[in-house]
């Protein structure tokens, strides 16, 4: 366990819950689910237990660090790393993966979105503690894939090769590709087949593995943390950081090492998961009365209305008649109204100065 870390990526800016989030105020420091927990911090609570909070890693972005830090103050303040500017999921998990080596070589790695839902949290602790023993002491690069219950058009997905199991772990298969997020036929075929997987974005590895990693594949990105390598852990780390981090290339850690290197696995997996990209995401995994509706506010009620999502927690009564298949959510004087099916054309309206 002392040398399991847990690495949370909460730099995104998304607003895709326009009012209720904002690029001030993105999803993962949002109570989106009503449970008086935000995104952020229901990540930390499913990984308790899986390693000690000194080894928990949050990378964000300078202007949202006071946020993380009030959110999570269990975690160390020098724990959270500060990013300069946004170049994507592959410098950052290298930026982590170089600090943590330098501290720990044989250290191992969850890396996980801040911003995802899970259902089933015993269940995910289950896989994430058979992943790290996987992946202790060995050359493997892990991931987990989510077995769909649905030909969901909006996640990428991931071809597994059945029937061969790793040896030293029966849950565990080989990685025969990756594939982009699919028109709906294509996702369809996928689900027909029992050898595809949403791809999650959780990976497990070892930290001198993934170091390896960037060296063979992506050198240019090694070399910028390979060089901060005397600053980790001084006064002049920020300042170091501050001024090689932007020369990073602009990358996900998919595009530069998982779809490059050769011993990637998968782990299929069901512990209700979701990446709750949509209110129409967030509205499958909420309770709902008798007739579909979920209620985020103090005094919601619905007279006649199906299949709708309210979020008004400033208002001190909602009433609700007559409406199918509806968002409405009031945020600090923003109002949005609209068909579920539009949900995919917030982003044009949550933009907008």
């Amino acid at each position: 366990m002392s040398s399991n870390h847990v690495v949370i990526m909460a730099g995104g800016v998304g607003s895709r819950f326009w009012p209720m989030s904002t690029v001030d105020c993105p999803k993962q420091f949002i109570d989106v689910l009503g449970c008086g927990r935000t995104l952020l911090q229901l990540t930390i609570d499913r990984f308790a237990g899986i390693c000690p909070m000194e080894n928990v890693w949050v990378l964000t972005s300078e202007k949202y660090a006071s946020t993380v830090q009030e959110q999570l103050p269990e975690v160390p303040a020098e724990n959270i790393l500060k990013e300069p500017c946004r170049r994507n999921t592959a410098p950052c998990i290298a930026y982590a993966a170089w600090k943590i080596k330098k501290r720990d070589p044989n250290a191992n790695m969850v890396v996980t979105p801040s911003d995802h839902f899970v259902a089933d949290v015993p269940e995910f602790k289950r896989v994430i503690n058979s992943s790290l023993s996987f992946v202790s002491g060995s050359d493997a690069i892990l991931t987990l894939g989510i077995k769909p219950t649905r030909p969901e058009t909006g996640y990428g997905y991931i071809e597994a090769v059945l029937g061969n199991p790793s040896l030293s772990n029966k849950e565990v298969y080989r990685v025969d590709s990756f594939k982009e997020k699919p028109t709906l036929d294509v996702a369809e075929a996928y689900v027909a087949k029992n050898n595809f997987f949403w791809n999650s974005g959780i990976f497990i590895w070892n930290v001198s593995t993934i170091v390896n990693a960037f060296r063979v594949y992506q050198s240019p990105i090694a070399s910028v943390f390979e060089s901060l390598m005397p600053y980790y852990y001084t006064s002049e780390e920020q300042e170091r950081v501050n001024a090689l981090f932007p020369e990073c290339r602009n990358i996900s850690v998919d595009y530069a090492i998982m779809e490059r290197a050769d011993e990637i696995f998968v782990f299929p997996s069901s512990f209700g998961w979701s990446d709750l990209g949509t209110w129409m995401s967030l509205h499958g995994n909420m309770q709902k009365d008798l007739n579909g509706n979920v209620a985020i506010g103090a005094d919601v009620r619905f007279s006649d209305s199906r299949n709708c999502i309210v979020n008004v927690r400033g208002a001190e009564k909602v009433v609700v008649i007559g409406i199918n298949d509806c968002i409405v959510s009031e945020n600090e004087g923003n109002l949005l109204v609209c068909r579920m099916s539009d949900d995919n054309r917030i982003k044009e309206f949550s933009e907008e100065k």
